[in-house]
């Protein structure tokens, strides 16, 4: 068995899961360490298929919204101060 068989691929649907286009992230190896991508469904169900994926955990999911959070918002969650939902400038209008 080679290196690429033994790494555990990892996603994450970020998107509706029922609409035409699935948005997912995909991490190989570090689930911290992913891109975001779209593929029509069944796109998407071949390339899960075929990379023999597995979701993310819900501790791994928390994990990148929280780093998320510190870079987009300078915020890291505390086990004092938890990390709060933050309202995007676009969502003043």
């Amino acid at each position: 068995m080679n290196q690429q068989q033994q790494l555990t691929k990892y996603i994450r649907i970020t998107g509706d899961r029922d609409a035409r286009f699935v948005e997912f992230d995909f991490a190989i190896h570090d689930p911290t360490l992913f891109v975001e991508l779209v593929l029509p469904q069944e796109a998407f169900q071949h390339f899960c298929e075929i990379n023999q994926v597995v979701e993310m955990t819900e501790e791994q999911q928390a994990w990148n919204d929280a780093q998320e959070d510190k870079w987009r918002y300078g915020v890291e969650p505390t086990v004092l101060n938890p990390a709060q939902p933050h309202v995007d400038q676009d969502d003043h209008a």
